[in-house]
């Protein structure tokens, strides 16, 4: 059976947690393989909105087993305080569990996140200030606290004192605060061992005997693939892979065992934080399609940028992940627009570029090449078929299926669970 990927074509924000949702009933394990409590996902269950940070969007569907991988860095106090929301209101997220081999966000690197980021001013990257990037940082200079290091205190201890011998350099001595101490933060993250350890097993195990046992596997990328730290539009980007290749180092499952990509593309684009957006809209018509879009973020509630939809990028995500299915969601945003704008190229200093930019220099200058698609005026929201679309919606469908080079097989056309057109099972 499949182990199937689901990515972000964009910057994030596109509605990946909804997809997961739409294939929940056909899927026993979803896995979140990136990221943190730094982005998020919005469900909407018969007008229930459930906002998610570091959950994987599984946890609403009660025959799938959640699963938090390897490749996630997890603040305890959001998990547990996520997990008492959902209790709250009827959840059960008992089936919940965790990788050993995670790593854990202390709070000297919530610190550094904040003040790293206010020195650098005008240069900032628009992080959330939640110790992502400094923690995967750790990760990959070996100085990183992982879940299974709760359950020795020796070790746990020995490592917090390694870390800060360089961590309290710089917050006294570069941001003038003040000195991390070795046991408040080795017994705050003691405090959660208790209940963290039932949790806590071997995932890339667990899914492995999985996939043999014939279940299907859902691996959910956080964010996507233009904040992608090594395919995206860096610095301005997130610390972890979101693309597809992501998804084996972050989850355990060998390239191999994976038998499709998903993309999510919303039909016109979004990003926050700093950094380049050639489609962006600004003034009135970027509150516009704000508004109409409800862009404000699910963990952070900042506005979003907007701006029209890039199929340059989404020919991008196309190729970097190697796309099996695009769903397409937020087509119902655009009604009321006519024309509908496009953006099929660059022009950057008299040429024309068809593909991304090579060079970060570049992409910043870039300028959009629009083509106009003739807009529809009627209520979609209740559309299940292409044939309930209007024909200016399939057109302008059918053309972002040739212009981003794979094939469209949902289309959002509202929040609700059951606003979609389905086209092809995802599952196959």
């Amino acid at each position: 059976m499949p182990a199937i990927v689901l990515v972000g074509a964009q910057w994030g924000d596109e509605g990946k947690g909804k997809a997961t949702d739409l294939i929940g009933g056909q899927v026993d394990y979803v896995v979140k393989f990136n990221g943190g409590n730094n982005a998020g996902h919005t469900v909407v269950i018969d007008g229930e909105t459930y906002a998610l940070h570091l959950l994987p969007s599984g946890i609403l569907t009660p025959s799938v087993t959640p699963v938090i991988g390897n490749g996630v860095v997890i603040d305890l106090a959001v998990l547990f305080q996520e997990l008492d929301g959902l209790e709250a209101r009827g959840i059960d997220t008992s089936r919940l569990v965790v990788s050993a081999n995670a790593h854990l966000i202390p709070s000297y690197n919530r610190t550094l996140d904040k003040v790293t980021e206010r020195f650098l001013g005008k240069r900032r990257i628009g992080t959330t200030g939640r110790g992502i990037g400094p923690t995967y940082a750790d990760k990959m200079s070996r100085v990183g606290l992982r879940v299974q290091d709760l359950f020795d205190e020796n070790i746990l201890r020995q490592k917090v004192e390694g870390a800060l011998e360089q961590k309290n350099q710089l917050l006294v001595k570069v941001y003038n605060r003040r000195a991390a101490s070795v046991d408040e933060v080795t017994d705050e993250l003691l405090g959660y061992a208790d209940r963290l350890r039932p949790m806590v097993t071997d995932t890339a195990l667990l899914l492995d005997q999985a996939l043999t046992d014939g279940k299907v596997v859902i691996m959910e990328a956080g964010q996507a693939t233009l904040l992608d730290v090594d395919h995206g539009t860096y610095p301005f980007v997130t610390s972890s892979n979101a693309t597809a290749g992501g998804a084996s180092t972050g989850s355990g499952i060998p390239p191999t065992r994976i038998d499709g990509v998903i993309a999510v593309l919303k039909a016109y684009t979004t990003r926050v934080g700093e950094g380049p957006f050639p489609t962006e809209l600004f003034g009135a018509e970027g509150d516009r399609l704000r508004k109409a879009g409800g862009e404000f973020g699910t963990t952070t509630g900042r506005p979003r940028r907007c701006g029209w939809l890039d199929t340059v990028i989404g020919r991008y995500a196309t190729r970097i992940n190697g796309t099996t299915d695009l769903v397409v969601t937020k087509l119902d945003v655009l009604t009321g627009y006519d024309p509908v704008p496009v953006c099929v190229a660059y022009e950057i200093d008299g040429v024309r570029h068809d593909e991304m930019p090579m060079t970060q220099t570049e992409f910043h200058h870039a300028v959009p090449i629009f083509e106009y698609f003739e807009g529809w005026d009627d209520d979609i929201s209740g559309a299940r078929t292409l044939d309930d679309l209007p024909p200016a919606a399939r057109r302008y469908l059918e053309a972002v299926e040739e212009m981003c080079n794979a094939p469209i097989s949902a289309v959002g056309v509202g929040p609700g669970r059951e606003q979609i057109v389905a086209i092809r099972d995802l599952v196959r």
